[in-house]
């Protein structure tokens, strides 16, 4: 199994960096990193210096989206990355929940993202691709040999479909073992059901974890308190599903959907950090589940179980109280345990 290490980008970016060289250190073989150029950071201009101190970490967005750039300036910018520092970069695509929103604007359409991902990866390979109105296109300077892999983060029916059948990666936000089995299968059907080698759709299932000294209760309340944020952050993806779907939908899993009823609404100001005021609706139930907390046994344990299930790539979301310790922790005994 692979492992990634997810951060936003916080000023300075010279921190962002930091951890991405240890993160390399330690194991990882991926650097990923919000995009929401409200909130934070521009993080393409970051890669680049991700790239510059390190030797083999791959480098994206979890997640980009279809509507903040034009598509060929997305793929220019992929492409150019990969010139100077060889194919290591990775787009993560989906429909753009804080980047637009905050902006004022809907989330993209599956249809949409669909387009987009064709273009982005056509051009960041160097072949030509349609803009849209039959204006084609190809980058003149791109060298034979480059690659531009295009995973697709997805929760609802039709998104998992897609994945499976057009992106090379399937991103899950969760690390939830039964949602998991239920979503990659869901996407493997749609891959070999389009004709597809279902293996050739890799997976990354992505979430936060903390590493605690010992289960004692006050030990993993505080890693709850941590993490507690992103069952808010996959909340706003969960609430759009039910306004389309209705609750108890059988085109979505419960298990999914019925820990939003007490959701009242949500402040991007604080998406993604711990000690958000607008998800303490989150159960701990939910954070046990969706999050990887407690002992570093037991991030064995799930790690182990997932990697079962068919994840080729766990991805830490490491924004807390911890985030040294916690990539620490992994290189020096999860990932070892986990790929021993």
């Amino acid at each position: 199994m692979d492992f990634g290490l997810v951060l936003q980008t916080d000023p300075p970016a010279s921190r962002v960096v930091s951890l991405m060289k240890r993160a390399e250190r330690n194991g990882f073989r991926y650097g990923w990193t919000f995009d929401s150029a409200v909130l934070w950071q521009e993080p393409f201009v970051i890669y680049s210096q991700i790239l510059a101190n390190t030797v083999k970490l791959t480098v994206g967005p979890m997640v980009t989206n279809p509507g903040t750039r034009t598509w060929e300036v997305t793929a220019s910018t992929f492409a150019t990355l990969n010139d100077m520092f060889g194919n290591r970069t990775i787009c993560g695509i989906g429909r753009g929940d804080s980047a637009m929103r905050v902006a004022g604007r809907k989330p993209n359409t599956l249809a949409r993202i669909s387009e987009a991902m064709k273009v982005i990866r056509a051009l960041g390979r160097g072949e030509a691709a349609d803009l849209g109105g039959g204006t084609v296109v190809r980058f003149p300077w791109i060298k034979p040999g480059a690659e531009l892999p295009v995973w697709m983060a997805a929760y609802g029916p039709k998104a998992l479909k897609m994945a499976g059948e057009e992106a090379d990666g399937f991103i899950l936000q969760l690390a939830d073992l039964y949602l998991t089995e239920y979503m990659v299968k869901a996407v493997k059907d749609a891959a070999a059901a389009a004709g597809r080698n279902p293996s050739d759709v890799r997976v990354c299932v992505a979430a936060p974890a903390y590493v605690t000294a010992d289960d004692s209760p006050e030990a993993l309340a505080h890693a709850r308190d941590q993490c507690r944020w992103f069952g808010g952050m996959v909340g706003n993806h969960v609430a759009d599903l039910v306004a389309k779907y209705g609750e108890h939908s059988a085109a979505v899993p419960d298990a999914l959907t019925d820990y939003i009823k007490a959701r009242e609404g949500y402040d991007y100001a604080h998406h993604g950090r711990s000690g958000n005021p607008d998800t303490q609706f989150v159960p701990d139930e939910i954070v046990d589940r969706f999050c990887v907390i407690g002992p570093v046994e037991k991030h064995i344990e799930k790690l182990t179980a997932l990697r079962d299930l068919g994840v080729d790539q766990f991805a830490v979301y490491d924004m807390h109280d911890a985030q040294e310790a916690v990539i620490d922790a992994y290189g020096s005994q999860v990932i070892p345990a986990v790929n021993g």
